[in-house]
């Protein structure tokens, strides 16, 4: 049981991030209609900017936190801003190869200024343990899904009970209606790269504080949480969260139980169990667990 337990809480922990990348991911789809493929470069030039704020300027870590994030929303919202409103009205399709083409730019620029090194992110938690009921649980885990479920709630009642939460709500449910009242469509799609970018910067802050330390290759993380937003469905922040949290407890344990259940299926199937998952649900709930069901009328 102990085992087990100890295998939930890192799922947790990595859900949490998982939720946070698949959170920006489903901000950006309900405002524009379009997948952002280059929410893994801003994860990595959000953990980057930690890195240089906490090590290099020797700001402190909360400090450089709050920085970091909001350096990454305005990248979000620039790029907004110069290069995909000007896609406005234009094919889904090529605003989302623009996607990815930012994040072929995005990734280069980032080895090109830290280089391709391995870096410690200097962090208040290091591998601190606290013992719970005979458990052994990471102070950084601890923080990760405490932060997380600050920053959920946070984001709620922003969506809730703000102006531009409600502005929000209303471009994603009937853009020619919101624009007839008189809500500017270009800040709020601004506003939702600015979120979306800073809560990437976030999960990549707290997943680069671990023992594993900061790599070029923190961006594929935001391929992990794919599945989290697809299964949860694509069009809701609620199902983003839970699917995050879903795919990370489902990652956790295969991992931890993968020598005596998996051990004929190689030393990586943990990687695959998040898209073997998505299939099987995509396949009962084509549009997730909390997607909105797409009705059509002929």
């Amino acid at each position: 049981m102990t085992t087990f337990l100890t295998n939930v809480f890192a799922g947790l922990a990595l859900g949490s991030t998982y939720a946070l990348v698949a959170l920006g991911f489903v901000v950006i789809y309900k405002s524009t209609g379009v997948i952002n493929f280059a929410q893994g470069g801003l994860l990595a030039l959000g953990a980057y900017l930690g890195y240089t704020f906490a090590d290099n300027l020797a700001i402190a870590f909360a400090v450089s936190i709050l920085l970091a994030c909001a350096a990454a929303a305005i990248v979000g919202a620039s790029v907004e801003r110069l290069v995909l409103r000007r896609m406005v009205g234009q094919p889904p399709f090529a605003v989302i190869m623009i996607t990815i083409g930012l994040l072929f730019v995005i990734e280069p620029l980032i080895t090109a200024i830290w280089g391709f090194d391995n870096l410690p992110l200097a962090n208040p938690w290091n591998i601190q343990t606290v013992e719970v009921g005979g458990l052994v649980l990471g102070v950084r885990d601890l923080w990760t899904i405490g932060i997380t479920a600050a920053v959920v709630v946070a984001f709620f009642l922003f969506f809730r009970y703000t102006r531009m939460g409600l502005a929000m709500r209303a471009t994603a449910f009937d853009p020619e209606a919101a624009l007839a009242q008189g809500i500017s469509a270009r800040r709020v799609y601004a506003t939702s790269w600015a979120i979306a970018a800073a809560l990437a910067a976030l999960a990549g802050i707290t997943l680069a504080a671990g023992p594993g330390g900061l790599s070029p290759s923190i961006s594929f993380i935001a391929l992990a949480a794919f599945p989290a937003m697809i299964l949860g469905g694509l069009d809701s922040p609620a199902g983003a969260v839970l699917g995050g949290v879903i795919i990370g407890l489902a990652e956790a344990l295969t991992r931890g139980y993968q020598d005596q259940l998996f051990s004929w299926a190689g030393a990586n199937v943990s990687l695959i169990v998040p898209y073997l998952l998505m299939i099987v649900i995509l396949l009962i709930r084509p549009y997730g667990l909390l997607g909105t069901k797409d009705v059509r009328r002929i």
